[in-house]
């Protein structure tokens, strides 16, 4: 595993390619931002969701019609190098290739390259999905970034909002052993703005938002505004979540797809938000993380 670091005036960013993935964003002042993982609340940072999000039941679906794929939660990226393929000050490259274990897994020959590039402020995260095979490829990508709640010491979780740019109705479906149970909603908002945060949001796991009309969502200080903003506009779900042992931070996750519904059979094609990439082409989905 090695790291690249990405830096301008205002922003300082820290990748590393297992996983390829974020692994700091911090302020001129050197204030982090991101989850540092630590083990005894949860290990991960911003994990890569690839080629599913979230589960599969019992953990496989039937794919390409007669074939079989099979995952753990968040699919197999995240666990596996990525080679570097350029960087500069403020842009890196990172790609993962299909090889003979990943395909015994996921049965197609895709590349996954992540694309981060410096903003003023924050960082644009670019997840370019390609296929080098000969035949059609269905996905699902997202991401999972991390953020250290509260930023400062002296500060506490409960200071802290998450706050959409609409004012939003959701009731989010519960999740059972990593499925979504869409029979089984709980209101979370009613023509409102803002959550407050607070553990107990998270002691049945995460917020999952599949109807927002919002495409931007920060997590900051009620009271003083510091803290991070996150656009999504190619992504149609947005998972809020931290781990429910009462760990410091809070995960704004965009993603294309979610784990699999009570409503949905175990057919991979027939999975919410799935996308289909025809063979030689290529898809890139983006979303952006600025400091407030």
């Amino acid at each position: 595993m090695s790291n690249t670091i990405l830096r301008n005036e205002n922003v300082s960013v820290t990748l590393k390619s297992l996983g390829g993935e974020l692994t700091s964003i911090k302020d001129a002042s050197g204030t982090e931002y991101l989850w540092q993982g630590n083990p005894d609340f949860w290990s991960g940072q911003a994990p890569v969701l690839f080629p599913i999000v979230g589960c599969l039941r019992n953990g496989t679906a039937t794919i390409g019609n007669s074939k079989t794929c099979s995952f753990g939660r968040h699919g197999l990226a995240r666990k596996l190098e990525f080679t570097l393929v350029s960087s500069s000050e403020t842009c890196a490259v990172y790609s993962l290739k299909a090889d003979d274990s990943t395909k015994e897994q996921y049965p197609y020959d895709f590349e996954l390259q992540m694309i981060y590039e410096l903003t003023d402020h924050g960082v644009k995260v670019s997840h370019k999905v390609i296929n080098h095979g000969d035949i059609v490829m269905p996905y699902c990508i997202g991401g999972h970034p991390a953020f250290n709640c509260p930023v400062y010491e002296g500060e506490n979780f409960e200071d802290y909002i998450v706050e959409f740019e609409q004012p939003e109705t959701a009731a989010c479906a519960q999740l059972t052993d990593g499925l979504i149970n869409n029979n089984d909603r709980i209101p979370v908002l009613d023509h409102e703005t803002v959550i407050p945060v607070k553990h107990s949001l998270f002691y049945k796991d995460a917020l999952i938002f599949d109807q927002l009309k919002s495409r931007t969502v920060t997590l900051k200080h009620k009271e003083s505004g510091h803290g991070i903003l996150v656009t999504f506009t190619d992504f149609d779900y947005l998972g809020v979540w931290s781990s429910a042992n009462d760990g410091p931070f809070v995960a704004l996750e965009p993603w294309s797809g979610t784990s699999t519904c009570s409503d949905e059979d175990d057919v991979f094609e027939h999975k919410r938000g799935v996308r289909f990439l025809e063979s030689g082409e290529h898809e890139t989905l983006s979303f952006v993380i600025e400091i407030l």
